[in-house]
């Protein structure tokens, strides 16, 4: 599923009418985050494999 063209967050999939949403350039496309899950995308980019091309290589900030 390519959620890159919609707005609402890579993990919990609410949108921006539920919660504030942060913008991601990553590869030449934008991806959305909610501020619940930008821990994620810091501290272990690993649990966005299959959300994020390429969280699996990503190392932890």
């Amino acid at each position: 599923m390519d959620n890159k063209n919609e707005k609402v967050c890579l993990v919990c999939k609410q949108d921006e009418e539920k919660v504030p949403l942060v913008q991601v350039d990553y590869k030449g496309n934008n991806y959305y985050i909610c501020p619940q899950h930008i821990p994620v995308l810091i501290h272990d980019p690993g649990q966005l494999e299959g959300l994020l091309p390429g969280a699996e290589n990503m190392q932890a900030g």
